[in-house]
């Protein structure tokens, strides 16, 4: 029986355009917003029997062949794979996998690590042997590669064969850092000879004078005295007179004033400053200087230092009477050892060179001048009345109301102090003082005012990381926290946490950058918030795991731009501006009606897209012929 069927043809019989367009794009959107295309998640697959696990497997492995076939370059698509294989048990296929992995792109660390990483987690401890051994030979200044080998082969206890990895490590002639490597491994089973063997290659393969002291000090420590002189020595020779360098002579000297050769110190001394320039020597000098004082007849060899450098800094005063930086260089050094009306004379010679015009920035350098001789009238003197006359004499003659210099007032006398004041304290560091520098840092950040606080706080701080006073400089650091939050100073605070070398430095680093963001939430500078997470992520891209990383990220702001009205000088109307504001995270969770407003702009501008269409109807026309559309 046939059935015959008739097609009807629909007629529009209106063709003028709808009052309401709508666009392929805003179906596109509604759906989005509406959620129209999320897909429920697939339900959970209950395996009962070995069939529908083979089933199960491959349809998995198909789902990875056909990724991978897609791009090849993907190399987290290779690892994904090869480790659903490793949680099968399907070890031989996973080594087929990364093989595969490894011919497209044999120079990822990353595909090596993994192979490596599965063979040993499952004790195939040959094929992870293997691995390394062909890691380290495709791609040898890979130093990751090296630590693992090695690791791995001194926890199995295999020694010698660790060794073995080392001395092939070496023929490559790696960093520093292997070769400390190399020698801590050997010293923790006390094969001294051999890590001295090593040291003799490292010093030869990384021509570095700290390399050599390094050298001698690990002979000292183990007691071969002797041997440790003899590498001083050879270093000496080894550099000659055109690769001097003062560090070296300081360690030599030091390593013989422990063994009490103090003649032999001094014949270092001696030699290294006569063929060493002075503006290289300062190290020199001062250690010499400390020397002396502690063991020697100061007297005899400061009057020899004394007497060339004031004749040169008399050359260079005669020449500039106005430079002001050679007369405190001058100062200092009949400071250290002149009698005071040597000193008075100095100074009295120093302060008649009045600067010659009036202007800020000649003065800022000469008001030092009466600074420091009033300083040392009062601490070394101790004449309280010569300093008041000097105090006095120096108001009386600054030009107040053409020169106006940052000044504060402190002290039991009445003492006039600029802050660029960092040479009293330089001067007590030079001469070995370090107690009394540090009570006149303690005096100075007591004052209830200060004009440029931040430059002090910085001095003392630099001062307590030269003496290496760790805890001091911790402290210090809280003090001004105390007193300020910037953000600088946070920054400043970790990063010496991590410069700090000690045992937990990375965790007291991130302890500091976790508090400091805790503290500055409710800081109104956003851009200061902002600084102090990126340099906390710059942290974490260097020493942090992939977790800290990504901690960090979710901590960062998003940039929006924002509208604010202007007003004119007057009061008035300006107008509109566009600026750009920072949402934290942090911020938004306690603030839920962020959420509301976004939706509110979101209908708003629906609803300005439906007057513009409204009220250019023939824009609406074009667009509906241009492109595809539904009416309604």
């Amino acid at each position: 029986k046939v059935h015959s069927t008739k097609c009807l043809v629909l007629k529009v019989k209106n063709k003028a355009p709808a009052e309401v367009q709508i666009t392929a794009e805003q179906l596109l959107r509604e759906a989005k917003e509406r959620e129209l295309e999320l897909l429920p998640p697939p339900p959970q697959q209950k395996i009962t029997d070995e069939e529908e696990l083979n089933d199960y497997k491959l349809r998995k492995r198909k789902t990875f062949e056909d990724n991978i076939r897609k791009n090849r370059t993907v190399i987290s698509n290779w690892i994904k794979y090869a480790q659903w294989e490793e949680s099968l048990k399907e070890i031989q296929r996973a080594r087929s996998i990364y093989e595969r992995a490894l011919d497209v792109d044999y120079r990822n660390i990353t595909l090596w690590l993994k192979y490596a990483e599965m063979e040993m987690k499952n004790r195939q401890v040959n094929h992870a042997r293997n691995i390394w051994d062909r890691a380290i030979t495709t791609l040898p200044r890979v130093n990751q590669f090296w630590y693992k080998y090695t690791y791995m082969e001194e926890m199995l206890g295999n020694i010698a064969g660790a060794r073995q990895v080392f001395e092939r490590w070496m023929e490559w002639q790696p960093e520093e850092q292997a070769w400390h490597s190399y020698i801590n491994f050997e010293l923790r089973y006390k094969e001294v000879d051999r890590a001295r063997t090593i040291y003799e290659r490292y010093i030869l393969c990384i021509r570095l004078c700290c390399n050599w002291i390094k050298y001698a000090r690990f002979e000292e420590k183990h007691g071969y005295f002797a041997h440790a002189r003899k590498v001083y020595e050879r270093a000496v020779e080894f550099f000659g007179d055109e690769h001097m360098d003062e560090h070296l002579y300081v360690a030599f000297a030091k390593f013989e004033e422990n063994q009490k050769e103090f003649e032999r110190v001094r014949v270092i001394y001696k030699y290294a400053l006569d063929r060493i320039s002075k503006q290289e020597a300062q190290e020199l000098f001062k250690n010499y200087t400390i020397f002396e004082k502690k063991f020697g007849d100061r007297r005899g060899i400061e009057d020899i230092i004394v007497s060339k450098r004031r004749f040169q800094y008399e050359e260079e005063v005669k020449a500039n009477p106005h430079n002001y930086d050679a007369w405190f260089d001058y100062l200092r050094l009949v400071e250290s050892d002149a009698e005071a009306e040597t000193v008075r004379e100095v100074y009295e010679r120093a302060i008649a060179n009045v600067p010659p015009i009036q202007e800020k920035r000649h003065w800022k350098r000469y008001i030092y001048l009466w600074v420091n001789y009033a300083l040392y009238e009062e601490l070394e003197a101790k004449d309280p009345e010569r300093t008041r006359q000097v105090y006095q004499a120096s108001l009386e003659l600054i030009p107040h109301k053409k020169v106006r210099l940052p000044l504060v007032f402190c002290s039991r006398h009445i003492r006039v102090l600029p802050l660029w004041l960092v040479k009293p304290f330089k001067l007590e560091t030079i001469l070995g003082d370090i107690e009394r520098a540090r009570a006149i840092y303690e005096l100075a950040i007591s004052q209830p005012r200060l004009d440029m606080p931040e430059v002090l706080w910085k001095s003392y701080i630099d001062f307590e990381i030269e003496q290496e006073e760790t805890e001091r400089t911790r402290n210090l650091y809280r003090r001004l926290l105390q007193r300020t939050q910037h953000v600088k100073v946070w920054i400043s605070f970790a990063q010496f946490e991590l410069s700090s070398g000690k045992e937990g430095s990375l965790a007291k680093c991130r302890q500091i950058y976790e508090e400091a963001n805790k503290t500055m939430r409710n800081c109104e500078e956003k851009e200061e918030r902002l600084m102090l997470l990126e340099s906390w992520r710059s942290f974490e891209d260097e020493f942090g795991t992939v977790s800290d990383k990504e901690r960090v990220d979710k901590l960062m702001p998003e940039k929006v731009k924002k509208r604010r009205k202007v007003q004119a000088d007057d009061g008035s109307d300006a107008g509109w501006e566009e600026y750009y504001d920072y949402i934290f995270p942090e911020d938004a969770a306690n603030q839920p009606n962020l959420k509301l407003l976004a939706m509110a702009k979101l209908w708003k501008k629906q609803q300005q897209e439906k007057e513009a269409g409204e009220q250019d109807p023939d824009k609406d026309i074009a667009e509906s012929e241009s492109g595809p559309s539904c009416s309604c």
